[in-house]
């Protein structure tokens, strides 16, 4: 202990003193080699004191004695902490006291030793278990470390931390820690570990990052809060920045919705601190990261859709209004609206709908074009409400249409400062800066709309006064003419290309000025120098335009003639070496990488974004048009307008598909639904048919039953019943058999001339007189069906009769033989009611089958041709014959039981007079046998509906 007493600064030993590195030595050996536990921690707080000055010496001596510390001593949190200090001040380049002995720059030096550090993929992973001790000496040292490892090996530390089995979420219960400077240094670390890895950050954005780090900015106040607000901010920005499934989880989590109470602010806006001009910043970059144009354009759109039904657009629209504002704020706030509002027509209309609160209230436009066309305001500002505009027409035809009208001479108003007016006269102005920004401005109103660019030809200009008025169009060209500043000749060439791109009537209106093509062909073969380089491309490309898209409505300025004129001023060679003078220039590789115009001075200032996209598309035709030979134009357009026929024509056949395609829809739905129909119909018709059926099969088994009884009963009943008619009586039910005999005959004849008129029918094939004459086979079959229903009244009419003489027989019968009358009575009573019920639901169900079956007819009447309509004739004619059919057995029937009670009263009354019984006359019969004649003939006439039905 004495030792380490002189070490710390105890008394110095006899003779010179020890030097730094003799003295690491020693403490070196006395961790690797003491035995009790403090002295090893002395040893290693002697070296955590020695790191600082001695950085070079400890790193190379005692690396490897701190490691093995931190793997046996882990009981002990005070070595620990001191063993993970030690490592930080080596590894740190933060260190106050610099190492006199070092030879090597102290960044080089930390990216060494951390180098040398995470060669054992084992120490991370012991650094990582460390990290769950929630003692503060041993976490906070801990965390400090793996970020400055971070910092040096980023990716090697980030592979590590990866196939580390919880590596990531042991890092995020960091952000959970109650000690502020744990969790803010955690920050910190998770913000090295997540930067350019894109597994990691999807990792830590599905460990509930994003709730954890909102509900810390909330707690910190949002943008009032200080450097942790800024903290968790950039972290949640390498969270999302160009990682599309994170910005998925955060829109689809409803995380945008809790960004809008950051951008509430104040009337009051002055005196706001520099932190909270960071924090909104950031807080405006990370809107930004969400509707940013590299993004999948679904993912922006959806994004821009949520920020509008939220309320957080209106909330920037109303900073971008406030007064007050810092500058550099205001520039960003235009920037963001931009790209939340950029290709969203609903995000587009309500920006078009804000007003400046102005007196009289002003459109934000119209204010924002004041501002970019005023040579006073900042450059980067102009630069933001210029990119502002782009954003705004981008893909939007509705608000291109209302910029131009504001110039068209029928919409001007002169009490109004409206946008078309600021843009003409930022593009007159005497700054360069407002005729490039201007005629770009314009430009993007006309981009890929053919009509706004032929509207814009109508615009017409007052120079001077007692001068005609000239065209837009022409006033460009002079200016273009009089030589002014490069700038502004580079926007009014891009201005004129963009107009004249596919659009043949403003080439022609161009070409009709004769000095337009003099200038152009002078412009291009003079041998001017660099600067003017870029201005020959720009002229030689408007020229192809107008070789290109010549429609050689001018007989001077055909496309033969601008091709020879070229070839004989020009040459073919030149012409294409001052086109290619665009795509090499300097500016125009970094003007096409993004949308937004990012220029460090205003000279730089001479692409835009969307005019390199046009450049790269014409270039190559343009190219081609030039070499082309007048029989290849002349094929050429003789193939356009076979393109342009063969397109028509499929067009047209096209539409004709689609109609056929609705309309075989409509007739499968139609099909669909009457199968269903059918189907429908078909079932209940089975089941009733089936139910018939089994009343027919009881009614059968009934009758059977009440035969056998008969007979048995027949031997002791015939002379009785025998007595009970009347001779007349019989032959007058004889003769009404016979007619209805006849007059079956001749509705069977009626039904054969019916037959044959059908079958006439489906041979004609003729539709008018098929329908006439189905009607009239209609009107005939409801006559035939008319007379069976009379035809079934006359036979129920004969029963009742016949019903009436056999209750007359049952009552005489039943003075000899009461006790075998009596049990015949009580069975042909119950009998008569089970068939009374039968008849009743045969009858229910007669009714109900009716109506399904003219359902049926109706339904097949609307579907099927006339020849399916006589074939439906033809099967009701079939049915009618079965009826009739059915009708003659029941009536063979009917002559059959009265042939039967014929002989049974014939036997009763021969019993009677064997039994010595006086025989009644036939007035005393009628009179005492009437209550049972009634009972038989009720019976009867249920028989005979029975069979019937």
């Amino acid at each position: 202990m004495n030792f380490l007493r002189g070490v710390m600064g105890g008394q110095q030993t006899s003779g010179a003193q020890q030097s730094g590195t003799q003295t690491i030595q020693k403490l070196c050996d006395r961790v690797a080699s003491a035995t009790l536990l403090d002295d090893r921690r002395d040893a290693v707080r002697a070296l955590k004191s020695l790191s600082k000055k001695y950085r070079f010496d400890v790193a190379t001596q005692a690396m490897d004695h701190l490691i093995n510390v931190l793997q046996t001593d882990r009981s002990d949190s005070e070595i620990i902490g001191y063993a993970l200090d030690t490592l930080y001040n080596i590894m740190s380049n933060d260190a106050d006291e610099t190492d006199e002995n070092q030879q090597i720059a102290p960044d080089d030096l930390g990216v060494q030793f951390s180098e040398t550090f995470i060669n054992q993929q084992e120490n991370i992973t012991l650094l990582l278990s460390l990290l769950e001790e929630f003692d503060f000496h041993v976490r906070w040292p801990g965390v400090k470390l793996l970020t400055t490892l971070l910092k040096h090996q980023g990716p090697q530390v980030q592979q590590t931390v990866l196939v580390s089995p919880m590596g990531v979420s042991r890092l995020m219960d960091l952000l959970d820690d109650s000690r502020e400077v744990i969790r803010n240094d955690g920050l910190l670390l998770l913000q090295q570990l997540t930067k350019s890895n894109a597994a990691i950050q999807k990792i830590v954005a599905f460990e509930n990052a994003y709730e954890r780090l909102l509900d810390i900015i909330t707690e910190e106040g949002s943008s009032d809060g200080g450097i942790v607000v800024e903290d968790c901010l950039l972290l949640l920005q390498n969270l999302l920045k160009y990682n599309n499934s994170n910005q998925n989880f955060f829109k689809e989590g409803s995380y945008i919705q809790r960004m809008k109470p950051w951008f509430e602010v104040g009337d009051d806006n002055s005196g706001w601190s520099a932190q909270k001009v960071t924090n909104l910043h950031l807080m405006l970059q990370l809107v930004r990261v969400l509707v940013s144009p590299v993004n999948p354009p679904g993912a922006t759109n959806s994004c821009q859709k949520s920020m509008f039904q939220c309320g957080l657009l209106q909330q920037l629209c109303i900073i971008l209004m406030a007064t007050g504002v810092p500058a550099d704020i205001l520039t960003e706030t235009i920037n963001t609206v931009s790209e939340v509002i950029r290709g969203s027509q609903v995000n587009q209309d309500y920006f078009a709908s804000v007003n400046a609160p102005s007196n009289p209230p002003r459109p934000a436009i119209v204010v924002l074009l004041m501002s970019m066309v005023n040579e006073r305001q900042p450059f980067v500002l102009r630069c933001a409400v210029l990119y502002c505009f782009q954003c705004f027409l981008y893909k939007n035809e509705k608000g291109q249409g209302e910029i131009v009208a504001t110039l068209l001479p029928s919409t001007i108003d002169a009490n109004a400062l409206s946008a078309g007016q600021l843009l003409c006269g930022g593009l007159f102005s005497t700054d360069s800066l407002s005729n490039w920004c201007a005629a770009v401005a314009l430009a993007h109103a006309l981009l890929d709309n053919a009509t706004q660019k032929e509207q814009l030809l109508r615009v017409q200009l007052a120079t001077s006064i007692g001068n005609p008025p000239v065209s837009l169009l022409q006033q460009c060209t002079n200016i273009l003419s009089q030589g002014s500043k490069v700038q502004t000749r580079v926007g009014l060439l891009m201005l004129l290309c963009t107009w004249l791109t596919n659009c043949p009537i403003a080439v022609t209106h161009f070409l009709h000025n004769a000095a337009n093509v003099p200038f152009l062909t002078a412009q291009i073969s003079e041998n001017l120098g660099e600067e003017e380089h870029l201005v020959q491309g720009l002229c030689a490309l408007l020229l192809g335009i107008c070789i290109y898209y010549n429609d050689n409505s001018l007989e001077n300025n055909t496309k033969d003639k601008l091709k020879q004129l070229i070839e004989k001023r020009i040459g073919k060679e030149n012409f294409t070496e001052k086109l290619g003078f665009i795509t090499k220039h300097e500016f125009y590789s970094k003007a096409a990488q993004k949308p937004q115009p990012t220029f460090s001075s205003p000279d730089h200032m001479l692409f835009d974004h969307e005019f390199t996209k046009l450049v790269k598309e014409l270039e190559v035709v343009i190219t081609k048009a030039i070499y082309k030979s007048s029989e290849e134009d002349k094929k050429e357009e003789e193939v356009k307008k076979s393109l342009e026929q063969h397109d028509s024509i499929v067009s047209h056949y096209k539409s004709i598909i689609r109609e056929q395609d609705i309309k075989m829809e409509e007739f499968k739905q139609t099909i669909a639904s009457l199968q269903s129909t059918n189907e429908q119909n078909q079932s209940t018709i089975s089941l009733q048919l089936g139910q018939i059926q089994q009343h027919k099969d009881q009614y059968n088994l009934l009758k059977v039953q009440l035969g056998k009884d008969s007979q048995h009963h027949g031997s002791q009943n015939s002379t009785t019943q025998m007595n009970g008619f009347q001779p007349e009586d019989v032959s007058r039910l004889k003769g009404e058999v016979e007619e209805l005999k006849r007059q079956q005959d001749i509705l069977q004849g009626e039904l054969s001339e019916k037959n044959v008129l059908i079958e006439s029918l489906q041979q004609s094939q003729v539709d008018g007189q098929t329908d006439q004459m189905t009607e009239e086979i209609q009107k005939e079959l409801e006559t035939l069906r008319s007379q069976l229903h009379v035809q079934s009244a006359e036979i129920n009419r004969l029963q009742a009769e016949r019903m009436e003489l056999l209750q007359k027989t049952e009552t005489s019968g039943s003075l000899s033989a009461s006790g075998d009358s009596s049990v015949n009575s009580q069975s042909n009573t119950e009998m008569e009611q089970k068939v009374a019920e039968l008849l009743k639901e045969i009858a229910g169900l007669k009714e109900h089958l009716k109506n399904q079956s003219e359902e049926k007819s109706s339904w097949k009447q609307q579907l099927d041709t006339a020849q399916s309509t006589a074939a439906i004739l033809q099967d009701e004619n079939q049915k009618l014959k079965q009826e009739v059919t059915e009708s003659k057995k029941e009536q063979d029937d009917l002559l059959v039981l009265l042939a039967d009670q014929d002989q049974k009263i014939f036997s009763l009354k021969k019993r009677l007079k064997e039994l010595g019984e006086p025989v009644e006359d036939e007035d005393d019969m009628e009179s005492g046998d009437a209550g049972d004649e009634d009972d038989i003939d009720d019976d009867d006439e249920d028989d005979v509906r029975d069979e019937e039905d």
